[in-house]
Formats: C-alpha cells, sequence, structure tokens
C-alpha cells in the first residue's frame, strides 16, 4: 500500500505567542499519540481539498487561510481528461521505513470555529503553545505519532525552537 496524505499546520497568533492544533489519534494504529490534522486524499482529491476536508472532520474547523495557495496552478480546462495541481506546501515528507509506505504534504494554515470535543477518529483536540509543544516533543517524541514527529520537528526548527 502506498499513501498520499494533506497534513495541516494550524497557526494562531497572540502578540508574540503561537499555538498550533494538535490532538489524539484515535485509530489502534497509533493510539492516543498527539498528531496534527490531516490525513490520506481520496482519489483524484486535490490536496487542498483533501486539506480542507480533513481539518472539518478531525476538528470541526474551516480553514480560513493557507499560506501560499496564491502559488497554485492547475491544468483545469486545458484537457478535461486529464487535470494537475501544482503548488508549494510548507514541508514535504516521504516515510523511508516502517510498516506504511507514504508521501505527504504539510501546509500551514489558520482557521475558524469551534473545536470539536471528538472528532473523525481524533479526541483531545486542542490549540498548545508551540513552546509547550516543543517541551513536550524534547521530553518525549515517541509520545508524538510516526508521520508527524518529522513535520513536528521541521516545524519547530523553522520556528527556531530547535537547534
Amino acid at each position: 500500500m502506498f499513501y498520499v496524505n494533506s497534513r495541516a499546520i494550524i497557526e494562531r497568533f497572540s502578540g508574540d505567542e503561537t499555538e498550533i492544533i494538535l490532538q489524539r489519534r484515535t485509530k489502534p494504529d497509533s493510539l492516543f499519540k498527539l498528531e496534527l490534522p490531516g490525513g490520506r486524499i481520496d482519489p483524484f482529491e486535490s490536496l487542498i481539498e483533501a486539506l480542507i476536508r480533513e481539518v472539518k472532520e478531525e476538528t470541526g474547523l474551516d480553514i480560513s487561510k493557507i499560506e501560499d495557495v496564491e502559488t497554485r496552478v492547475d491544468t483545469a480546462g486545458m484537457n478535461p481528461a486529464f487535470e494537475v495541481e501544482c503548488l508549494k506546501p510548507f514541508a514535504a515528507y516521504q516515510t523511508i521505513k516502517g510498516p506504511v509506505d507514504s508521501v505527504g504534504l504539510y501546509f500551514r494554515c489558520q482557521a475558524t470555529g469551534n473545536l470539536l470535543e471528538i472528532g473523525d477518529d481524533t479526541s483531545e483536540i486542542k490549540w498548545m503553545n508551540v513552546k509547550e509543544v516543543r517541551d513536550l516533543f524534547r521530553q518525549d517524541p515517541l509520545g508524538f505519532s510516526d508521520v508527524d514527529r518529522a513535520g513536528i520537528k521541521y516545524y519547530l526548527k523553522f520556528k527556531g525552537l530547535l537547534t
């Protein structure tokens, strides 16, 4: 099996503080590990459509802004039998060892709405200060989902919180 995923780093800002959404996965394959919202794209679903759908299903939030989405282009209208989109994600990952072969794209975004108490295979959906995320990551990196461990590390490094 090979999977393609669209994943969200949902940020909100208050002064000089940044928070992101983390949740716990309730699926047996990554039981109760912290993760970012997102998941597999459906056949022929665009990465952006999958991102919006997955965030809504898992958190209840509506994506209001996606960083660099204005770079997106597609070939719609050129050949109705074959269309492609091209865009700039925040980061990309590929599993290089493990039980599941997958590739995924992370998008930095913002969202509106109210968080669900329990989402689609998720619980404990909450905003967390990125410094708290950094501290949790340093204390127990294996407490984060296998797929998102590298994405969170990449994000924290980007924010200047990991050296």
